[in-house]
């Protein structure tokens, strides 16, 4: 097991490479030449140079193959849309796209449906509706982007994306009538505080799973962590919201309430980091941005940067 001297090493020569990668529109002298670059930024405008470079960096956008094949070792930055937390090394050769945008979507989706009727929108109650959403873009595909991820080296995002698409199928499996009978069977055997009591004890494992994940984005972007943060209560409010119910024995309204509007959060944060990893030069007049927080491997990198250009 490497010591934590070995670690350390290790993690400031991966920002240091971080810290070689594109600036201000120029190429990484152990990276792509002069001319690969001036290749590749030929019909762009100083300012189109300057944003596709920055863009590069995070591993996304028109130079990305610039960045990702011939920067032998570099480290790039946390970065959403490519459903990264921390330092990463770009992917050499990619013969995938970025599955991260796909899976996020899924996830989004889903999640913000479901948010709506556990608010009560429009007095829906019934979520059958659900179920279908679940199998087929909350589950399948988002389980499928999980084991795309993995394809690309992403070991953060095949377990997110895999294990809630995992999620998805289960709750999919749950609601579905007359399927497994899984509701009818656990009432039958223990009357409606028991099927209460499984799914509040369902939902808190997922809360606790998901507060790992939330760990793991604590050096990212706050774009990144908002979405795990929000998603955390959100399986903490339901879980709650089913252990204690109601006189009648129903999950308790205002939990469930304010986990459908956490719920609600998550999804438009899901969806913010899809498009921050969709959106380019190519295809959208401004970069989505991402936020690094202060501690964060980009944000001393830049304030390294700073000082060497007050001390030169």
């Amino acid at each position: 097991m490497a010591t934590n001297t070995q670690h350390n090493a290790v993690h400031n020569s991966a920002n240091q490479a971080a810290a070689n990668g594109f600036s201000n529109g120029n190429s990484n002298t152990n990276g792509a030449s002069s001319h690969d670059f001036e290749s590749a930024t030929r019909n762009m405008t100083h300012e189109e140079k300057a944003t596709a470079a920055h863009a590069a960096r995070f591993g996304y956008g028109p130079l990305a193959h610039i960045k990702t094949d011939t920067f032998d070792g570099a480290a790039l930055q946390a970065f959403g849309g490519e459903f990264q937390p921390g330092l990463y090394k770009g992917v050499k050769d990619r013969r995938f796209a970025n599955p991260a945008p796909l899976g996020l979507s899924a996830f989004a989706l889903t999640t913000f449906v479901l948010s709506l009727i556990n608010l009560g929108t429009r007095g829906l109650e019934q979520n059958n509706i659900i179920i279908s959403l679940a199998f087929g873009y909350g589950g399948l595909v988002q389980l499928l982007a999980g084991m795309w991820e993995m394809a690309v080296g992403n070991t953060f995002g095949a377990t997110a994306l895999s294990s809630y698409g995992g999620f998805w199928i289960s709750f999919a499996i749950l609601l579905t009538p007359g399927g497994f009978e899984i509701e009818a069977n656990i009432e039958a055997a223990g009357g409606s505080k028991a099927l209460t009591d499984s799914v509040g004890f369902y939902l808190i494992g997922w809360f606790i799973f998901t507060t790992i994940l939330l760990f793991c984005t604590l050096k990212s972007t706050v774009a990144f962590f908002f979405l795990f943060f929000t998603l955390d209560l959100a399986f903490l409010l339901l879980g709650v919201g089913y252990l204690n119910p109601n006189a009648e024995g129903a999950p308790n309204t205002g939990c469930i309430r304010a986990g459908g509007a956490f719920g609600i959060l998550a999804a438009f944060a899901a969806w913010y980091n899809a498009l921050a990893g969709i959106a380019d030069t190519s295809n959208s007049f401004f970069i989505i941005p991402v936020a690094h927080f202060p501690w964060s491997a980009k944000v001393r990198e830049d304030r390294m940067a700073t000082k060497n250009e007050h001390s030169a």
